[in-house]
């Protein structure tokens, strides 16, 4: 199995922190060399490590952004928390 290889280009926010010293994070990151793209995962505190997490291009953010806006201006509608 080939080694894969990234680059974190910038970080945008920490989403949340674990104990452990885990922090799932938004980051602009190159994988394999390959043009950056958003990406939102689990990182270790030496970013040695990485969870499973999602990657998307400029358009699928954009959907993504635009979905969750709909979805949390419709959540305040309703009296039950997100979470």
């Amino acid at each position: 199995m080939s080694e894969i290889t990234f680059d974190i280009v910038k970080t945008y926010a920490v989403l949340s922190s674990e104990k452990s010293g885990w922090q799932k994070e938004l980051n602009l990151v190159s994988w394999n060399g390959r043009q950056a793209k958003l990406d939102i995962r689990d990182w270790s505190p030496d970013h040695e490590k990485m969870g499973k997490g999602i990657t998307l291009t400029p358009e699928e953010a954009a959907k993504l952004a635009s979905s969750m806006a709909i979805a949390m201006d419709e959540s305040s509608l309703d009296e039950r928390p997100l979470a």
